[in-house]
């Protein structure tokens, strides 16, 4: 009986992860942040992780209410020239995932309220092709901190 006691809690443990193991992808977004500009005049920038469901999707926009127009871009390289390059779409893959962040993929954001400060989060909403959308409140960073959990960064 003491045996049948003491595996109980290991046992239960194991099936709550087998369980959990067998649960479809859903598609997400995550680790989202914002950079504010050193001068508000200029765009903030926002990076996240788009997670991937069962089906591939593709990324049509992202918006946020606290800026008139944004855009994704991504860095690139061409001749030994580094360059921003606008995106009209990205796509996600199943089950995979797609990381925005300083010095690759970014959405550019333009014409911020001017009263937005470092430590205040704001709303990021993500339209995809398949007609789903996603809001994820996003914390904002001053121009220059380290991003959030120690993620590289650059002057973006």
């Amino acid at each position: 009986m003491r045996l049948r006691l003491a595996l109980a809690p290991v046992l239960a443990a194991a099936a709550l992860a087998l369980g959990s193991c067998g649960q479809d992808p859903v598609l997400y977004v995550d680790k989202g942040w914002v950079r504010l500009p050193a001068v508000m005049t200029n765009p903030g920038a926002a990076y996240f992780t788009v997670h991937g469901g069962l089906t591939d999707d593709t990324l049509i926009r992202v918006s946020s209410d606290v800026a008139i127009k944004t855009e994704m871009h991504d860095v690139v390289t061409e001749n030994g020239v580094t360059k921003m390059v606008p995106l009209q779409s990205v796509p996600i893959p199943a089950k995979g995932k797609v990381e925005f962040k300083a010095g690759g993929k970014h959405v550019m954001l333009f014409d911020l309220r001017r009263n937005l400060k470092a430590g205040e989060t704001i709303r990021l909403d993500f339209t995809f092709a398949s007609g789903e959308q996603i809001y994820i409140d996003a914390p904002l960073q001053a121009a220059g901190a380290p991003a959030p959990g120690g993620e590289e960064h650059n002057a973006h």
